[in-house]
C-alpha cells in the first residue's frame, strides 16, 4: 500500500456534480418498520441516497454503543465499525449508478442526431472537474478500439466515477479498453446505442442490486439488534447470544464463533477466513456474534482490547456482507435479459475501483501492487489480472481498505456530501 500522504484526497476533488431529483414530500424516515419495506421506489439514486442515509444513522448508533463521547463531527476515539465503512461504500456504488444515469442522458441525447466531438457531449450534459478528464481519456480509449463516438463517450462516463489514474500505465489502458470494447461487440442490440445502452443497465442494476442487497441484510440485522436492545435491561454479549438471533443464525453456532474469536482476537492480522475457521457455519450467526463482541468492546477497559474486538466485529459483518449478500449481484446464476455478463463487466471494472473514506482514497491498484505477478507475463499490470466479482479476488482487497481506515479514523467521519438533491414539490 502507498504511504498515508498518497491517499490524501480532497473531497471536491473526486466528488462527481449532483444530480436534482424532484419528489413530493415524504414523511421523515424512522427505524421502525423492518429495513426491506423501508428502501423506497425509486430511481437507483434515490435508493442509494436513501441506503447512505440509513447507513448513517446506524454507523452513529453503534459507534455511541462503544464510545460514549462520540460525537457526529467530531469523530470517535474508538475504531470506526462496519456501518460506518458502508456509508463510504454505499456512495461509491453511487457515484457509479450516477455514471450510468449520464451515460443514459448521452444515450438519449445521440438518439437522431450527430454528436461532433465527446468534448461537445460532456459540455452538454454538464459534465465536468476530474470526472469529465477521466472520461475523456477512457472515451478516447475506446475510439481507438473502433466504437462508434457516441457509444464511446456514453462509456466513458460509464466508468468516469472510478478511479482511472491506473490507466496512466499503458498495459492497463489497452487491457481495459480491449475488454470494454470486446464486451461492447457482444452486447445485446443491432445498433451501437443499444448495446451501450446494455452495458449500462447491467452497471446500474449490478450496483442497484449490491447496494439494497446489503442493507436489506445487514441493515435490517441492525434494526432488529437496535429494537431488541432496549427492552432488555443490562445487556451483555452472553444475554446477546442466549435472547438475540436473527433468521438463518444458529444460537449454538454464534455462542461457539464468539468464544473462538475471543481466543483469536490478539491474532496479527484479525482473524478473517471464516470459512476455514467455522466451516459450514452460517454467516448469519456470525453478524449476531459480532453485535455479541461490539457489547463486549464497550466493556474493555482500554482503548487496544475495545479497538481489537471492533476489528473482529467489522470482519463478522463484512463476511456475511460479501459471501452471502452481495455476491448473487455479481455472480447471477445466468445472463439476465438485456444485459452483459456481469462478471465480465466486473473483471473491466476492477483495476479502476476505489473505495473514498473522507478525506483519504483507498485504490485496488495500490493493492494489487503489492501483490505477486499472478502471470509473471511483463506485459499485463497485476490489476488486471484480478476480478472484483469474484470473492477471492475480493476479500483480501477489501482487508486492506479496512486498514487504511484504521490508519486515519477521522477520516471516515468526514461524510461524503450527497449525490442528488431532493427538490421538494409542493403538496
Amino acid at each position: 500500500m502507498s504511504s498515508e500522504k498518497s491517499h490524501q484526497d480532497s473531497a471536491s476533488s473526486t466528488q462527481p456534480p449532483a444530480a436534482v431529483v424532484s419528489r413530493a414530500p415524504a414523511e421523515k424516515n424512522t427505524v421502525r418498520a423492518s429495513v426491506p419495506r423501508l428502501v423506497p421506489r425509486g430511481t437507483p439514486l434515490e435508493q442509494n441516497h436513501f441506503i447512505t442515509q440509513g447507513y448513517t444513522r446506524f454507523a452513529r448508533t453503534l459507534q455511541a454503543l462503544v464510545d460514549p463521547d462520540f460525537h457526529p463531527e467530531h469523530g470517535s476515539r474508538a475504531r470506526p465499525g462496519w456501518f460506518t465503512f458502508a456509508i463510504h461504500a454505499s456512495h461509491e456504488a453511487g457515484k457509479g449508478m450516477l455514471g450510468a444515469s449520464i451515460a443514459r442522458r448521452i444515450i438519449d441525447m445521440a438518439q437522431g442526431e450527430l454528436l461532433s466531438s465527446s468534448a461537445q457531449v460532456y459540455d452538454r450534459v454538464g459534465l465536468h472537474g476530474s470526472m469529465r478528464q477521466d472520461a475523456e481519456t477512457l472515451s478516447g480509449a475506446l475510439d481507438v478500439q473502433g466504437l462508434p463516438r457516441e457509444a464511446s463517450a456514453a462509456l466513458g462516463v460509464l466508468l468516469g466515477a472510478l478511479n482511472l489514474e491506473p490507466l496512466g500505465d499503458p498495459r492497463t489502458l489497452v487491457s481495459t479498453a480491449h475488454r470494454f470494447a470486446r464486451l461492447f461487440f457482444q452486447a445485446p442490440g443491432i445498433l451501437p446505442l443499444d448495446k451501450a445502452e446494455a452495458l449500462t443497465l447491467t452497471l446500474e442494476r449490478m450496483l442497484n442490486a449490491g447496494n439494497i442487497a446489503i442493507f436489506t441484510d445487514i441493515g435490517n440485522a441492525a434494526e432488529q439488534y437496535l429494537a431488541w436492545r432496549p427492552t432488555t435491561s443490562a445487556v451483555t454479549p452472553e444475554r446477546v447470544l442466549q435472547e438475540f438471533t436473527l433468521p438463518g443464525a444458529s444460537p449454538a453456532e454464534s455462542r461457539q464463533a464468539f468464544s473462538a474469536l475471543l481466543d483469536r482476537a490478539h491474532q496479527n492480522p484479525a482473524p478473517s477466513d471464516f470459512g476455514r475457521i467455522f466451516p459450514g457455519m452460517s454467516s448469519m450467526s456470525l453478524v449476531v456474534t459480532a453485535f455479541a463482541l461490539l457489547e463486549r468492546a464497550r466493556q474493555c477497559p482500554g482503548p487496544d482490547a475495545r479497538d481489537t474486538l471492533i476489528t473482529v466485529a467489522n470482519n463478522c459483518f463484512a463476511w456475511r456482507e460479501q459471501v452471502d449478500a452481495v455476491q448473487p449481484a455479481f455472480t447471477p446464476p445466468s445472463l439476465l435479459p438485456g444485459e452483459v455478463s456481469r462478471p465480465d463487466l466486473a473483471l473491466v471494472m476492477t483495476p479502476l475501483m476505489r473505495l473514498g473514506l473522507g478525506s483519504v482514497l483507498w485504490k485496488f491498484s495500490d493493492y494489487a501492487a503489492t501483490q505477486q505477478d499472478r502471470d509473471y507475463n511483463p506485459l499485463t499490470s497485476k490489476p488486471t489480472e484480478y476480478n472484483w466479482a469474484l470473492f477471492p479476488d475480493r476479500w483480501p482487497a477489501l482487508l486492506t481498505a479496512f486498514e487504511l481506515g484504521y490508519q486515519n479514523p477521522d477520516a471516515l467521519w468526514k461524510l461524503p456530501p450527497p449525490l442528488i438533491r431532493l427538490s421538494q414539490t409542493p403538496s
